[in-house]
């Protein structure tokens, strides 16, 4: 039995056509219907595999099964083995770029834009599957969860070339068991409660005091043992050319006097040790994996001397990871480009570049990535595609611009809980947004909705209020987005193009 693009559509209309995936005997794919999708899949009777899924068998002829299966993760698990392209893996040195997603249905858009970039030339390794465990709990979805919506949308979409999973901003071992047993494959830990601010501002005496104080049995070493290996072993770095050039050119020293030492290790000390503790935990599971570290969300910038000794202790706890997120200079706010001087974060990005060379070599992560337009060119330049861009909100603020031209009543709705929500739901960000500056819902007419995606303060107040905007109109805002679902993958395709083609190297 013998299906193809053609005569799937001929027999079964309501069939998304690249979807189809055709094994020896075995034939599946997508279809929609009133009560939503599900996975259709042809056999032989009494093929294996028709054990393997869960779902409702039909007669299709004399010798063949087809069997319908809802959108769950165990089927969703099963289909990871028969077909190993859809199962994450470790994504190395590859520039790469992660598409979070808050609404599980945006997939098929984040596929077509890579798609589109891959026929320009160009070459990303894709995670599609990636959410915190902060926007985790917003959305009220399960590691699982995030993992199942994406691996049904790279179906749909026709994408076969390999994924990678990233479990987000992850902060317990806890954290990391749901997300292993979801077959996530990168794991992003992030020991920003763990950085102590304090240390660039201490006094002689309340420095001493505080570097006395650090876990140093975790750390596995002692004060004066890592006073005199930082001391005799200064670290020289070529701070020319680029991450994957080997030309000579001016070298930059970073000597650790005592102050020096004890500022980076009262700063990034116990946020070291929790990330090996965290690192170990993750390898105790015995499954392929690779690590991001992930500082970026702390109040300070990461020097270049600090960011040389946070690599260095990471690498003398037995420590490897593919890719860090330093906290660069300047601002990375949610949902709006770079706030800052793009000089100094020009020659910011260059030192951090040459460090993960030397070091190394492994990825700098772009977290807060979305929308960051102006940093893109920059940071392919000085690491040669060794990066990796991190987006999350951009795609829930696209499905509410077509929300936008097909509901207005709707998005004032959203708009109007933002405003009310916005104080409380902030907390956790960085951002610079004057709600004051966002327009009430009765105040704009409807063919100007959209145009809010558009402005700084009302794309940041719908961005990190939308865990309070699905708690009360999710049902609403999906039956929208499914009614013109092919309208919403294209929004956001378009949307994504932007971000990956300034990371497409020929």
């Amino acid at each position: 039995m013998i299906i193809t693009r053609n005569t799937l559509a001929d027999r079964f209309p309501n069939a998304y056509a690249a979807s189809l995936l055709v094994e020896k005997d075995v034939t599946l794919w997508l279809e929609r219907t009133p009560t939503g999708k599900h996975l259709a899949l042809l056999a032989p009777k009494a093929h294996a595999s028709l054990r393997d899924f869960a779902g409702k068998d039909e007669p299709f002829d004399e010798d063949h099964i087809i069997k319908r299966c809802p959108l769950q993760f165990e089927n969703a698990s099963a289909l990871m083995d028969y077909f190993p392209e859809f199962k994450p893996a470790p994504l190395g040195l590859q520039t790469s770029a992660g598409f979070g997603d808050r609404l599980g249905i945006a997939t098929p858009g984040h596929v077509h834009a890579l798609q589109t970039s891959t026929e320009a030339g160009g070459s990303i390794s894709p995670i599609f599957a990636q959410q915190s465990i902060r926007e985790m709990t917003r959305t009220k979805r399960t590691p699982r969860d995030v993992m199942n919506d994406a691996t049904w949308g790279t179906l749909e979409a026709g994408w076969r070339a390999g994924v990678g999973a990233d479990a987000d901003h992850l902060k317990t071992p806890a954290d990391i068991d749901a997300c292993v047993r979801a077959h996530f494959s990168f794991f992003t830990i992030d020991p920003g409660e763990h950085v102590d601010n304090r240390a660039p501002s201490l006094s002689a005496g309340d420095l001493e005091d505080a570097y006395l104080k650090l876990p140093w049995d975790a750390l596995e070493t002692r004060p004066n043992e890592l006073e005199r290996h930082y001391g005799t072993h200064p670290v020289t770095i070529n701070m020319t050319g680029n991450m994957t050039d080997d030309k000579t050119g001016e070298s930059t020293r970073f000597s650790f006097d005592k102050t020096t030492l004890q500022r980076a290790a009262v700063k990034y000390g116990r946020a070291i040790a929790h990330v090996a503790m965290m690192y170990r935990h993750v390898e105790s599971h015995n499954v392929p994996f690779e690590l991001e570290v992930s500082v970026d969300e702390t109040e300070l910038p990461t020097s270049h001397v600090e960011h040389c000794f946070f690599v260095s202790e990471l690498k003398r706890l037995g420590v490897r990871w593919v890719s860090l997120a330093p906290r660069f200079v300047g601002q990375f706010e949610k949902g709006i480009d770079y706030i800052g001087d793009v000089d100094k974060l020009a020659a910011d990005l260059a030192g951090h570049a040459a460090i993960a060379k030397a070091l190394g070599p492994y990825k700098l992560s772009l977290h807060s990535g979305s929308d960051k337009f102006s940093v893109y060119p920059l940071i392919t330049a000085v690491t040669a595609g060794r990066v990796h861009l991190k987006t999350a909100g951009t795609s829930y603020l696209e499905a509410l611009r077509v929300t936008a031209g097909h509901d207005p009543a709707l998005f004032k709705d959203i708009l109007g809980l933002a405003l009310e929500r916005f104080e409380t739901d902030k907390a956790s960000y960085h951002i610079s947004a004057d709600v004051r500056n966002v327009p009430a819902p009765q105040h704009i007419a409807d063919d100007a909705l959209a145009g809010l995606l558009d402005d700084n303060d009302a794309r940041q107040v719908l961005h990190v209020t939308f865990g309070s905007a699905l708690d009360a109109f999710k049902s609403r805002l999906m039956k929208v987005l499914e009614h013109v679902e092919h309208e919403h993958y294209a929004t956001v395709a378009r949307h994504f193009d932007k971000h990956l083609t300034p990371f497409i190297r020929r």
